[in-house]
């Protein structure tokens, strides 16, 4: 039994001929089902064999290693066990000079183990980099392999690994010279794939240049090349993803992608899986085509909005491709959440497009999925589908009024209440947007919607961009004359309230220089100036930013008086008589000796 053998394996007295064949036994148990795997934890084998490699025999310890290894490889075994105590850590890199075995062993644990950010520090605070950095000119492949995969992880969206891999040197040779050598064609795919993902880390990091010939030449064109049909399925999903990943925030890479091997077109194959059916004559093909099925069209997505996040020609060219509007629609509605986000991506990036917001968006009718996406999914996809539903609320898309008939006004006012910022900042955006040049009702509806008590709640948010927002969807509310009597015959008070708070509270220009302006379009109102004349602590206030030192600042406070003194409109005798005697023509005077020319001219 299980208990007997571990009983035996760390018995001192044993021989260690026995106690090797034990590890070794109990590795081949390891290697069955998952519950096999689970009923070896129970019995605390981890700390039975941590304990083993203490001893002076290297083939006991080799024997040890190796069942940790399959042990750790498994999904039911929790990383954390390698990191309870420090010293297995210490003592595992003293162990990598032990023999090609060790190595081997130890780089596997290391790179199933290496699980975000916590883990990779530990690592490589313990001397992980110089400990391995020489094993990826072993003579042994396996070596060289895991060594880097365990670069790969330890890498991975971490800045601080990255910088250092740049410096490192082996025999003379810095690595990343070393991981080019590994991405060229005559090497193995698993070798080419990792190496090209340690390059894609570091060039994300900032510590190799997007435009360094390494990631050019070498790492964009191996990864596109990982994306043929040539490749097996696995390895499509990997190269498109780890591609995705590496031009999402460059333009110039995104572009040269975009004109490599026909990418755009090889990527339109990701969504043929599984095959038809007639062509199926193997049952365990159509199987793994359809375990990997969801996994392509997720890194088709991925790639494709990475792709297409800024230039204009390659998102035409990415919609023209067969059927795409209608993989992306139909991905909105997939099963698997990954699908699902990344499709909601791939149109989010592709929505930054006036030209086909006007267009292919239309002819598709994409609102409607987005609109169903929206109701309760979780947060990482609501975040995405509420920035594309922003663009749709543009006023040049024709999307607009649909979406409004379909109950996005509750949707989104719903989403400035929420916990998480970004879902906030989303909320009161496409709510501005929707408020551009919008009718009267559409107004109505949303201030009703959002409520006084909400609207207050917005402007005295922690953070500025909700603010600004807020404010910008004031502004959008309060246009064209008609509709600012309206709103302020309804909702007058509450606003120049508003309005108060805010040019009294400590805010920067960009906050107080939008308020102004706010003031300046309730200036513009027939009888909405009454609410501005009648309040004498916000005339005191536009005098007082007339004086300011913020050009910016003096500007939108003079917008307010023109508007408030217009010789052809009613009562503006009386208005201006006021403000005469507020002192406000000695100011006026005083500017237009000013130096900067747009004070002057006003």
């Amino acid at each position: 039994s299980v208990s007997r053998l571990l009983y035996l394996l760390q018995q001192e007295t044993s021989s260690t001929e026995l106690r090797t064949e034990c590890a070794v036994v109990l590795g081949s148990l390891a290697m069955g089902t998952e519950n096999n795997v689970k009923s070896l934890l129970d019995c605390h084998i981890i700390p039975a064999l941590l304990q083993g490699l203490l001893s002076p025999d290297l083939k006991f310890i080799e024997a040890c290693l190796r069942c940790l290894r399959t042990i750790f490889i498994s999904p039911v075994t929790p990383e954390d066990l390698l990191y309870t105590d420090s010293t297995v850590i210490s003592h595992l890199m003293a162990l990598l000079s032990r023999s090609r075995y060790t190595q081997e062993y130890i780089c596997q644990i290391f790179s199933h183990c290496c699980k975000g950010p916590d883990h990779q520090t530990i690592l490589f605070n313990h001397g992980a980099v110089q400990n391995i950095a020489h094993l990826l000119v072993s003579t042994s492949y396996k070596v060289r392999m895991q060594a880097l995969k365990c670069f790969s992880v330890l890498a991975f969206e971490n800045p601080q690994v990255s910088m250092t891999l740049v410096n490192v040197s082996v025999d003379g040779e810095l690595l990343p010279q070393i991981f080019v050598k590994m991405l060229q064609r005559d090497k193995p795919i698993e070798m080419q794939l990792t190496s090209a993902k340690c390059l894609t880390s570091m060039c994300r990091a900032g510590a190799i240049r997007t435009d360094d010939s390494c990631i050019v030449l070498k790492t964009l064109p191996c990864l596109v090349r990982m994306c043929s049909k040539e490749r097996l399925l696995e390895e499509r999903v990997e190269g498109a993803e780890t591609l995705a990943y590496l031009i999402e925030t460059d333009v110039e890479l995104q572009r040269i992608a975009s004109i490599t091997d026909h990418l755009i077109v090889m990527l339109a194959d990701y969504f043929k899986y599984p095959s038809s059916v007639s062509a199926i004559t193997d049952i365990k093909r159509l199987d793994h085509d359809l375990k990997h099925a969801h996994e392509l069209r997720q890194a088709a997505f991925k790639l494709y909005a990475s792709l297409g996040a800024n230039d204009e020609d390659i998102r035409k060219k990415i919609i023209e491709t067969e059927n795409m509007m209608d993989r992306i629609v139909n991905g909105l509605s997939e099963s698997s959440i990954k699908v699902r986000l990344a499709a909601v991506r791939c149109l989010h990036s592709l929505s930054r497009s006036v030209q086909q917001l006007r267009t292919s968006f239309q002819d598709h009718a994409v609102w409607k999925p987005l609109m169903k996406v929206l109701q309760n999914a979780p947060n990482e996809i609501l975040v995405v589908a509420s920035s594309t539903l922003c663009n749709l609320l543009l006023e040049f898309s024709p999307s607009k009024e649909p979406i409004l008939e379909s109950g996005a006004i509750e949707l989104l006012c719903s989403l400035t209440q929420s916990e998480n910022l970004a879902l906030r900042v989303n909320g009161i955006w496409a709510l501005m947007n929707m408020a551009f040049q919008a009718e009267q009702k559409i107004k109505s509806d949303i201030l009703r919607g959002l409520s006084t008590e909400q609207l207050f709640q917005l402007l005295s948010d922690s953070d500025v961009n909700v603010l600004m927002k807020t404010l910008g969807l004031l502004r959008n509310l309060l246009s064209t004359r008609p509709h600012i009597d309206h709103i302020m015959s309804t909702h007058g008070k509450q606003i120049m309230q508003a309005v108060t708070l805010i040019l009294e509270g400590e805010h920067n220009i960009e906050v107080k220089e939008q308020t102004l302006c706010i003031l300046a379009n309730i200036a513009d109102g027939t009888t909405a100036k009454e609410l501005i004349m009648t309040n004498d602590d916000i005339l005191q206030k536009i005098k007082y930013y007339m004086s300011h030192s913020n050009v910016k600042l003096q500007l939108a406070a003079m917008f307010c008086i023109s508007n408030l003194i217009w010789n052809e409109e009613e009562g503006s005798q009386e208005r201006q008589d006021k403000l005469r005697d507020m002192g406000i023509v000695d100011i006026l005077h005083k500017l237009s000796q000013s130096s900067d020319p747009n004070l002057c001219d006003k």
